[in-house]
């Protein structure tokens, strides 16, 4: 018998993820004048040393130049949903391969890169949730209270996206028994285009809690 297909509660579950992405970057309150585009620039490569990989940062977050106005929270908010963006897109991707699989697997094919697949899949949802607790958080931050209270907001979104980025590098453990999968190789190399953006923005909320506190 086969297997009923997971594409249709996939497709909803992206697409609702996508519309909240929407509304929370439309409900951004609008910004108030900025410096120069060059101050703004400079602010994101000094930012972007700090983290692991600084040119994709750089090339990931010059679009929100005049949006961060040297403000790392701001900043750090940015990178996020940067992030997510990516996970959304991976997700859907994974979402088609996923289903193509599940007919090779009907057929006898594949039983291994299907279960990898899924169980990535899954992981990766989880990273895509703790991207939103992130983003929900950051919206919701608060900076006129006491230094303890800003560093429980941030500690929070530390947890999410160092959770995030462990669901990220448990999404590609299984690939290590995975043999002769055309997609096993495009698969690894989107996921680690995720996990490299997740470690950025984790390196960017800890920049702003130092700065806070320093």
């Amino acid at each position: 018998m086969k297997k009923p297909s997971l594409h249709q509660p996939i497709l909803i579950f992206f697409l609702a993820t996508l519309l909240l992405l929407i509304v929370t970057v439309h409900s951004q309150p609008s910004p108030s004048p900025s410096p120069s585009p060059s101050d703004d620039s400079d602010f994101i490569q000094t930012s972007c040393n700090t983290t692991l990989y600084p040119d994709v940062c750089v090339s990931s977050l010059s679009n929100f130049s005049t949006y961060v106005h040297n403000d790392p929270a701001l900043l750090a908010r940015a990178a996020i949903s940067v992030t997510l963006s990516k996970a959304l897109e991976l997700g859907k991707y994974l979402s088609n391969v996923s289903t193509l699989l599940e007919i090779h697997e009907d057929g006898g094919h594949h039983p291994t890169a299907a279960a990898v697949f899924h169980d990535c899949f899954e992981n990766l949802k989880d990273a895509i949730d703790e991207m939103r607790g992130s983003m929900k958080q950051m919206r919701n931050l608060v900076t006129t209270g006491s230094l303890e209270s800003f560093r429980f907001q941030m500690s929070n979104v530390q947890t999410w996206l160092s959770a995030a980025l462990t669901d990220e590098e448990t999404c590609t453990d299984g690939f290590k028994d995975v043999q002769d999968e055309p997609r096993k190789d495009e698969v690894c190399a989107r996921v680690d285009d995720v996990k490299k953006l997740t470690s950025n923005a984790l390196a960017l909320v800890n920049r702003c809690v130092d700065n806070a506190i320093h």
